[in-house]
């Protein structure tokens, strides 16, 4: 049985979507079959992301019953998309989103799904959709505040929140530490994404990031985690590898007792 996984941030500029295509790569990496879904219905962009620029039939087709969800996936290199429409015609339900996914998940080991940014009904459907969530934050207060609604509205609603990933990170003393993150949002921190300007030169090439530089350090911390949630392992042989086995970092600890709780 497939697998939804939302990526979840109420605030704009974090990189979800990034993350989102990044972590959809990486899982297809490891030879799953992923589909990933734009969720962010009133400002989408996964599709500019992905060079989708202008689909004939989206996400919001199949919203409206215009359209078989199985008819709106478009084929990329290594995994599967459904876009959204920059300017939907009709009127739509986002919470009808959670019946849509049931029909195909089952064709998939997972579906990710890019919600809004927004603390609406679009991020509710995603939450409503999801087996589990994913939330991603930058490591400022202004962000860990958002983030903190994020999760309190997912723990409500009763989706398991798995983990937070950590982006645009500049290893900087100004900049909130794991623990107090950890602490104040009481979710492990499964991902420390540094910040890389290849990210930004991937989109500029319409190719996810892990695809773009598979070797750059944010790449790997993105195959990493995309091993934690498939059940595979992954051990980079790189100098910075072996020195942190030796001293492990706190979300190296955290991704060993995902991993231990949901496959052993």
């Amino acid at each position: 049985m497939g697998k939804v996984i939302g990526i979840l941030s109420i605030k704009g500029g974090v990189g979800k979507t990034t993350s989102a295509v990044s972590l959809a790569a990486a899982l297809a990496s490891f030879g799953k079959k992923v589909l990933i879904i734009d969720a962010n219905f009133s400002a989408p962009n996964l599709g500019i992301h992905l060079n989708v620029i202008e689909p004939v039939k989206t996400i919001h087709h199949v919203l409206t019953d215009d359209a078989n969800i199985e008819d709106v996936i478009h084929p990329l290199e290594g995994f599967d998309i459904i876009p959204a429409s920059v300017y939907p015609k009709k009127q739509f339900d986002p919470l009808k989103l959670k019946d849509k996914v049931k029909k195909i998940k089952d064709k998939y080991d997972f579906v990710i799904l890019d919600s809004s940014p927004s603390l609406n009904n679009e991020t509710l459907a995603t939450m409503l959709s999801s087996d589990e969530l994913f939330v991603v934050s930058t490591p400022d207060f202004s962000t860990l505040t958002m983030t903190l609604k994020a999760i309190a509205l997912a723990k409500k609603r009763g989706t398991p929140i798995s983990g937070v990933i950590i982006n645009k990170v500049y290893g900087k003393d100004f900049e909130l530490s794991l623990e107090n993150i950890e602490k104040t949002s009481e979710v492990p921190v499964l991902a420390v994404i540094p910040h890389d300007v290849n990210v930004l030169k991937s989109q500029a090439h319409f190719i996810p990031s892990t695809y773009f530089k598979p070797n750059s350090n944010s790449s790997f911390e993105y195959k990493k985690l995309a091993a934690c949630i498939a059940g595979e392992k992954y051990n980079p042989m790189r100098w910075r590898e072996i020195f942190h086995t030796i001293s492990p970092r706190k979300q190296e600890v955290n991704r060993e007792l995902f991993y231990s709780n949901v496959f052993k």
